[in-house]
């Protein structure tokens, strides 16, 4: 069984190791890295690197924010997942269009904790309800701008079917799950996804998924 190298960068303490030992007594989950804020995070991570990194937004010295950006730029094969109290819109949209892989509030039950781990390690992202509702929020509420908010928008011209596909990874379902609801194979979902990768130039779905809410790509 291949074991899931994880990490966290919290500076409260007593949730950092509450949270370690929630997860450690999952057999293929091992935390190799904890760190007390984002600058700790990053002189770390050179001698472990996790697969997975669940990252605080609040710190001191060093916040999430900032600690996000630094490690996708120097290690772009690493996976972030939010942990954070904040469960305004406006942060969640802003971690999402940062690259991270997920965002979770504190109060979040152990299942859906594992569930998202899982999901990230498998998919390269999980979008739970409470994510998928905040994106939908951005894009109703946001006052219609008749200019796309990136040079080649007008150009993007996703088909019904690959519409469909997105729509159903903001709702937070698996390629597996995608494939059952609309009776295609795993492989002709993936293809889908890819081609929407292509098509608005984005080069993971979480950036995907941001670009087609902004620019009204999605109903």
């Amino acid at each position: 069984m291949r074991t899931l190298k994880l990490g966290i960068a919290d500076d409260h303490e007593l949730f950092r190791k509450g949270f370690i030992s929630m997860l450690s007594g999952i057999p293929d989950f091992e935390f190799i890295l904890e760190a007390a804020n984002g600058q700790e995070l990053l002189d770390r991570l050179p001698a472990n690197t996790p697969d997975i990194i669940f990252m605080d937004l609040q710190m001191p010295v060093m916040d999430g924010i900032q600690a996000t950006e630094a490690a996708f730029e120097k290690f772009p094969n690493i996976k972030i997942i939010v942990v954070s109290m904040y469960n305004e819109d406006r942060f969640v949209i802003h971690m999402l269009e940062k690259g991270v892989q997920g965002y979770l509030l504190k109060d979040t039950s152990p299942d859906e904790v594992e569930k998202a781990i899982r999901r990230v390690d498998e998919e390269g992202f999980y979008y739970n309800d409470f994510v998928s509702k905040a994106m939908h929020r951005k894009m109703v509420n946001r006052q219609v701008n008749k200019h796309p908010f990136f040079p080649n928008a007008c150009n993007v011209a996703l088909s019904t079917r690959e519409k469909e596909v997105l729509q159903l990874i903001c709702d937070g379902l698996s390629t597996s799950e995608i494939g059952d609801k609309l009776f295609i194979s795993v492989r002709t979902v993936e293809g889908h996804r890819l081609r929407v990768l292509e098509k608005t130039g984005t080069k993971s779905t979480a950036a995907a998924v941001s670009f087609a809410y902004k620019n009204q790509l999605l109903s």
